[in-house]
């Protein structure tokens, strides 16, 4: 992992440095690290592309952490900003500039690790969940998750990414449709075409309209596979606007998960659009039970929930959903006065946005909430089942089970994307990076160790279930 850390407190500096070192000893990995006192010598050797992390303390003389990360971001749309400060009052201003998380002073040596951890697995997922081109312009890396649809033209095959950029090679289709037919998100829609359902607006009687504008060819034979395939990726996924997740697919812990709750069809349907524009898959209701029927039915990432809805409150309705799950609660009102977001504020919610704040802000505040509720969280309940993330430590029923680094890790990926099946491949790039993939023989060793020691602890339960030809995925007993 390459790292540049930028702050004028030598003590800071000294500290970060230490943590580091450790890191690399616990994790026997290596990281390429550089120190800089200001933020002037750092922008000046800045080419971009040179870091995977960067960490920015926010008050520096002259340009400060954020003013050196709009111009960083002129360089590197990419690379991880990671601000840290003495005072959580920037932490809303640090995300407006793309901050990927905001840590308090003195920095705390297991969230830190367990940030490092999570920014590691997420650079092996990139380098696993993609493929090698070598296109007219020279040899390019495409990403699964961001490849739009591919077609093919008078021998010439052209890949259409999500930003509007285009790759051109002189071959076959047929020479890449094993490659991405293997994956559940692709499908052959024509002989001249193979798209990402993630990217496909709508469907109609001879064409795939793509969320950016496009057409590509729907053949009368495949139309009806094409709409059952759409169809069923929708339901996977839970949302009606999956191509704007699937932008944000590399990510190992998928999509933020977001319960909105507005009887208002209108205000639902606006901030609907701001999450899903995002990347959110968003789940709706419009009344207290519907809500608290949904938090039970699957875990989310944060709840925005109206205060003025039919039957009962969103204040009572907040004190019910944390006695289902720790998820953030923030509220939504076109009730401006004090004592209203006081109430608000005493019943539960971490946050109260008004109706009239702009999509920009709104969207700053939720993501701001997400990031710092996700970076304190230290602990994973399910029923007798603890992980305790901070000493990576797992518990049931109080007893520790003994369980090595490895089987671990692969527990709390799992853990942490509840239902989701995640296949051999999958694991083996969360867990070994860039290693050479060995057929599965790695994995199945971990897991068939892990899972004996879970159920040899807990006999009446397997929380690690077998999909067969498909993979693993974490079943948690219901609290």
């Amino acid at each position: 992992m390459r790292i540049a850390v930028c702050d004028d407190d030598e003590q800071d500096i000294s500290r970060i440095g230490e943590l580091l070192a450790e890191y690399q000893i616990s994790r026997e990995d290596t990281i390429d690290c550089r120190y800089f006192m200001n933020s002037t010598d750092f922008l000046c050797e800045l080419r971009g592309g040179e870091y995977d992390l960067v960490l920015l303390d926010v008050l520096m003389p002259g340009a400060g952490g954020i003013q050196a990360a709009q111009e960083l971001r002129e360089l590197d749309k990419n690379v991880r900003l990671v601000f840290v400060s003495s005072s959580p009052e920037f932490a809303v201003e640090s995300y407006s500039v793309g901050a990927y998380n905001y840590l308090l002073k003195p920095i705390d040596k297991a969230s830190f690790f367990s940030l490092l951890d999570k920014i590691g697995g997420e650079l092996s997922a990139q380098v696993e969940q993609g493929f090698i081109l070598k296109s007219r312009d020279g040899v390019v890396w495409i990403a699964f998750a961001k490849l739009a649809y591919v077609e093919v033209m008078n021998k010439t095959v052209f890949f259409h990414l999500a930003d509007g950029t285009v790759h051109e090679t002189a071959a076959s289709l047929a020479d890449f449709e094993e490659k991405l037919l293997s994956r559940s998100e692709f499908l052959k829609t024509h002989r001249s075409y193979l798209v990402n359902l993630g990217y496909i607006q709508a469907i109609g009687i001879n064409c795939a309209v793509m969320k950016n504008g496009h057409s590509v060819l729907l053949s009368r034979q495949r139309r009806s596979q094409v709409q059952d395939a759409y169809i069923h990726f929708l339901s996977r996924t839970g949302t009606e606007d999956s191509a704007s997740a699937a932008g944000k697919l590399e990510r190992p812990d998928g999509p933020w998960r977001i319960l909105l709750v507005d009887d208002d069809p209108s205000d639902r349907a606006v901030w609907a659009d701001i999450l899903r524009s995002h990347g959110c898959i968003v789940q709706l209701a419009d009344n207290g039970e519907d809500a608290l029927r949904l938090a039970a039915a699957g875990p989310c990432d944060c709840v925005l929930l109206d205060v003025m809805i039919p039957d009962e409150d969103g204040f009572s309705v907040c004190e019910r959903l944390h006695k289902l799950m720790d998820t953030p609660v923030i509220f939504l009102s076109c009730l401006t006065e004090t004592d209203k977001q006081m109430e608000g504020f005493a019943s539960g919610g971490i946050d109260y946005i008004t109706k009239d704040t702009p999509a920009e802000l709104f969207w700053a505040k939720v993501e701001t909430r997400i990031r710092l509720a996700t970076s304190e969280r230290t602990q994973l309940h399910y029923g007798p089942l603890l992980l305790d993330l901070a000493r990576r430590k797992v518990l049931i029923e109080e007893k520790e089970i003994s369980l090595t680094p490895i089987e671990f890790d692969i527990l709390c990926r799992l853990a942490e994307r509840i239902g989701h099946i995640f296949t051999p491949e999958e694991i083996f790039g969360m867990i070994w990076g860039g290693q050479p993939w060995d057929g599965g023989q790695l994995v199945q060793m971990h897991m068939s160790r892990l899972r004996r020691k879970l159920e040899k602890a807990w006999e009446g339960h397997h929380f690690i279930e077998t999909v067969w030809g498909q993979g693993y995925r974490f079943v948690p007993m219901k609290q």
